[in-house]
């Protein structure tokens, strides 16, 4: 693998029921501007198209809102994801949302069709809703259910209409694979909101879930060993990282979806670090940062800038 690195900034928001995580990539460049680091400068910067058009109407899916835009979003990312994969560069994705996930995953299955890919998902939420599961219809709690191939028609609470369940399975089927990642090669870590419909998919597959007292019980290097032999089998690993998997009182509440009682930023950044040390790794997200919802001015961004600096280092050192 290069150590060459390419940001790739994904503005879209549209998946997400708070306004205010497209701001979340340049609140970090700012970051990054007010300490002087030249981090943006120094290393490739490409966007994606900004498809937040679609908050300004009303959405005609309720159980799956704006899945046409994020349709979009998933072919977009899957074309460039791979791209810049097939450049031997490596991806680190800043986007506004989680429920963009699906089609960075989307990339590197079409860049590497077939490698088996392990999947790491710091979160405070699991993400493995689907239109016949969610309470409120956002997408950004669907974008694992989506690259699993999941349905979880058993806890179906939704009478999904034809037109929604067509898009759905178009959107899993991005990239041409509906599965592109195993529920064997998934490991949560810090993940402490999830409704049962989630709990049901967790336990049917037994996806590993590291817990935050597992993280600060054992520690990182635990964890991180736990995580590599959960994905000893795979061939390359995708790590995303939610801001909401930290601890709101360590950090801020500077995201869509704080939750109490999460890991804590010097945990996030040491287990980044040692996640993008993986030489299996290929790929990493960044997601959530909401500035609109900062209390303290621009922490959050601040503290993300500073995993996001850590883990570029390291890659291009490897």
């Amino acid at each position: 693998m290069s150590t060459n690195v390419t940001f790739l900034i994904n503005k879209s928001e549209i998946t997400a029921g708070t306004r205010g995580a497209s701001l979340g990539p340049d609140a970090i460049i700012t970051a990054a501007r007010k300490k002087e680091s030249y981090l943006f400068g120094e290393n490739t910067l490409e966007k994606t198209t900004n498809s937040n058009g679609y908050l300004d109407k009303p959405t005609k899916y309720p159980f799956a809102k704006r899945i046409d835009g994020l349709l979009s979003v998933y072919q977009e990312l899957n074309s460039k994801v791979a791209e810049i994969l097939n450049k031997n560069s490596f991806p680190i994705i800043l986007a506004a949302d989680h429920g963009s996930a699906g089609g960075t995953i989307s990339g590197i299955k079409s860049a590497f069709p077939d490698k088996r890919i392990g999947a790491v998902w710091i979160d405070a939420h699991a993400d493995i809703h689907t239109p016949y599961t969610t309470p409120s219809g956002n997408m950004h709690g669907m974008p694992l259910a989506s690259v699993m191939d999941v349905d979880n028609i058993e806890c179906k609470i939704n009478d999904v209409d034809a037109e929604t369940a067509a898009l759905w399975n178009q959107l899993k089927n991005v990239g041409g694979v509906s599965q592109k990642v195993k529920p064997e090669d998934v490991v949560y870590v810090a993940v402490r909101d999830t409704e049962e419909q989630e709990e049901f998919v967790i336990n049917k597959f037994g996806i590993k879930w590291f817990s935050v007292n597992d993280v600060r019980t054992l520690g990182v290097a635990k964890i991180v060993e736990g995580i590599n032999d959960q994905l000893k089998n795979c061939d390359i690993v995708y790590v995303t990282f939610d801001v909401d998997s930290m601890d709101p009182d360590m950090t801020s509440h500077g995201t869509g979806t704080p939750v109490p009682n999460g890991i804590s930023p010097e945990e996030a950044k040491d287990l980044m670090n040692a996640l993008a040390a993986n030489s299996k790794t290929v790929c990493m997200e960044i997601v959530e940062v909401n500035p609109c919802l900062d209390e303290k001015e621009n922490t959050m961004a601040e503290v993300t800038l500073d995993i996001v600096e850590t883990i570029t280092n390291t890659i291009r050192n490897r």
